[in-house]
């Protein structure tokens, strides 16, 4: 019953979205067609641009015909201008003998004279201010009631580059760029499977932003793609400026600080997932790539674990773990042992811990919050500070503050070192997402643990597991496979076996071909 109400309620959000678009652009374009005046046409686009100075108008005598005028509009900064220069101005200059019928004119313009790849005719005025602001040209021709639409998109852009944020020794140093189509041609390039599919969107009442979702027909469940689908139908926003915005409209549940959608900037990881049934998010503008349905092991696993060795992958996958624990409860441990079981220490350790925080006036809990705080606002701005600053200030500031409160007496050495290896432990996580995540519970636990000690800290963790459980990703268990368990999974989840043992894909994402090899 609940699911039908939320289908019901993102049936009316999307058509009530799609009313308020056509209301928008229907208010100042309407259904005016094409006029065979060529200055009331150019007229009308500047009027509903509000005569924007960025709005180049060409008049132009065509050769075929020299009483007759022609205009090329294209936005400054959007378009490819030597490319209208050399296939579309240059031709119909200087091009053709003279012709009188206006119908012969124009079959002729539009089939002989302009050489770009991508022309479509168009009589709504509506279509073509949608192509104008999308970065095409638009063409009117006088005595003619039909215009064309010159795909001539040319905007600077940034460089295939190597990703910032997801760096391996081996493997692709190619990164998603901010331009969609580039980013669709990486994944093709990779990815020659005549099954691939892709579906393009426009979301954002102003924005009009391109969205693109592909997947692999046949391997992808049918039912992930139509959630998808009508999800991001439902999304009502004035604008879409990131992929984090449709992240955040599209997932299962806002409560949780875990991602339930994973995003990359790496291509080689795009189409791994697509390999395993799974969906890619494409926002144009964005380098962050959304992948749909995402579990929680996916967030530990790294893309040069498929590129090594499986003992190497196995290794690095149970140091990930242990820099899991450790990042989420060793402040919470200290805090515990140190306020609630002083017993449960080695002797001699204890000692020194007691020698360590003689002078220091503040109990376990604040002494962590003051440091843990430090360090996180140390971080913070360690990645607002230019590029080769920002590093250099974080670990400086680091060692500087944690000595200065030492010998202040503010801390405990034993304090600094516990700060030091979370902190430490948090880096190892390959996901920036699911790091956030982890520093974010570590202060719960922390207050939990000097309220309640070690069985405040057990607790926690029995209510953040069965949080965990709960979780679904368009329907899929956050915890698969281990919870519920599918032993043919494991192989690639804590561990990693030899890809001679991977022949099927995860039944976790319910493939509709489970094979990853061909038939034999």
């Amino acid at each position: 019953m609940k699911r039908k109400m939320r289908r019901r309620r993102e049936r009316t959000k999307e058509k009530k979205l799609q009313e308020r678009s056509q209301k928008q652009l229907q208010d100042k374009v309407g259904d005016r067609k094409v006029s065979a005046d060529l200055e009331e046409n150019i007229r009308f686009i500047s009027q509903v641009l509000g005569d924007g100075a960025d709005l180049i108008t060409r008049k132009f005598t065509i050769q075929y015909a020299p009483d007759r005028q022609a205009a090329l509009l294209y936005l400054d900064g959007m378009s490819n201008v030597p490319l209208l220069d050399n296939f579309v101005l240059r031709p119909m200059m200087l091009q053709g003998e003279q012709v009188k019928n206006k119908t012969e004119l124009w079959d002729l313009i539009f089939e002989s004279l302009l050489h770009t790849g991508e022309t479509k005719k168009q009589t709504e005025m509506r279509s073509m201010v949608e192509s104008l602001l999308s970065g095409d040209a638009i063409l009117f021709v006088d005595g003619c009631t039909e215009g064309a639409v010159i795909g001539a998109k040319g905007w600077q852009q940034r460089g295939v580059t190597d990703p910032k944020s997801e760096s391996v020794i081996r493997g692709s140093r190619e990164g998603f760029t901010e331009n969609l189509r580039v980013n669709t041609a990486l994944i093709r390039r990779r990815l020659k499977d005549p099954d691939l599919r892709m579906k393009n969107y426009k979301i954002g009442v102003r924005t009009n932003t391109n969205v693109s979702v592909m997947y692999i027909e046949g391997v992808v469940d049918d039912a992930v793609v139509k959630e998808v689908e009508d999800r991001l139908k439902s999304i009502e926003l004035d604008g879409i400026l990131e992929s984090g915005y449709i992240e955040e409209m599209i997932e299962d549940t806002h409560w949780t600080p875990f991602p339930g959608i994973q995003n990359t900037e790496r291509p080689d990881a795009a189409v791994a997932n697509l390999l395993e049934g799974k969906i890619c998010i494409l926002v144009d503008g964005t380098p962050n790539v959304l992948i749909a349905p995402a579990v929680f092991s996916q967030f530990y696993a790294s893309p040069e674990d498929y590129y090594e060795r499986y003992l190497i992958a196995t290794f690095l996958r149970g140091l990930r773990l242990v820099a899991f624990l450790t990042a989420l409860l060793l402040p919470a441990l200290y805090i515990a042992f140190i306020s609630f079981h002083p017993e449960m220490i080695p002797s001699k350790l204890a000692i020194a811990m007691a020698a360590g925080r003689a002078s220091v006036p503040f109990p376990s809990i604040v002494e962590a919050l003051v440091m843990e705080i430090s360090v996180e606002i140390l971080r913070e701005a360690s990645v607002r500070l230019p590029g080769p600053i920002g590093p250099t200030i974080g670990i400086v500031g680091a060692l500087v503050i944690g000595e200065a409160a030492v010998s202040a007496g503010l801390v405990s050495p034993l304090m600094v070192i516990v700060v030091g290896m979370t902190t430490i432990s948090s880096y190892a996580n390959p996901s920036y997402n699911a790091a956030i995540s982890v520093r974010l519970l570590r202060f719960p636990f922390m207050i939990v643990a000097a309220a309640f000690g070690l069985y405040g800290i057990m607790m926690s963790l029995m209510i953040l597991l069965v949080h965990l459980i709960q979780l679904r990703s368009f329907g899929v268990p956050y915890m698969s496979p281990l919870a519920p368990l599918r032993i043919s999974d494991v192989k690639d989840t804590l561990i990693r076996v030899p890809w001679p043992w991977m022949k099927k894909r995860p039944v976790t994402f319910r493939p509709g071909d489970d094979r990853r090899e061909g038939e034999t």
